[in-house]
């Protein structure tokens, strides 16, 4: 924590409009991504971002400087785009699978861009796009992804490895579309 965040967050505390609008400006833009990870539009993805700033605003007192404050701001926003998706049912799983295949070859190239990823992302189906942010990207494994999403770690597993798969399958399109210009 930098003396910088820890002005920021003393601010914050005090209720203090410009530490807050400071503390909003670091880290919007980056959390403005991890939302457009979970939702489809660009409205849903602002409305859950203004929806976690003010969670964090509100629980600022119980960040205890344990970890990074962008951690502890991401989590509040990764948690904030989840129950967004379930109070709007936007996410819905199949079927477990009796067998998952874990891995699928990777065909993800370097000249892919990071904008072109979150596009690709934001076309999985909801169930398939929420697994796969919460197991690829943050780094939860399945069985806390089942105890988030009250889903069994056997659905989690199928959603990711089907999220994997259609992945792979719109890469290949993409490769496909760019060979033919």
């Amino acid at each position: 924590m930098t003396f910088d965040e820890q002005e920021l967050v003393t601010g914050c505390r005090r209720k203090d409009r410009v530490s807050q609008r400071r503390l909003y400006d670091a880290f919007a833009g980056r959390m403005l991504v991890v939302c457009l990870r979970y939702v489809k539009s660009r409205d849903e993805a602002e409305d859950v971002l203004q929806e976690s700033f003010i969670k964090i605003f509100e629980k600022i007192d119980s960040f205890r400087f344990e970890s990074p404050l962008a951690a502890w701001i991401k989590r509040i926003v990764v948690n904030t785009a989840l129950n967004y998706l379930r109070d709007n049912r936007r996410y819905h799983f199949a079927e477990e699978l009796e067998h998952v295949q874990e891995e699928v070859a990777t065909t993800m190239t370097d000249d892919l861009q990071w904008k072109d990823l979150l596009l690709l992302v934001q076309e999985l189906p909801p169930g398939c796009r929420t697994v796969f942010n919460l197991y690829a990207i943050e780094g939860y494994q399945h069985q806390e992804i089942a105890t988030l999403l009250d889903i069994s770690e056997g659905t989690s597993k199928s959603q990711y490895s089907r999220a994997k798969t259609l992945m792979q399958k719109m890469l290949l399109n993409h490769r496909i579309a760019e060979n033919r210009h």
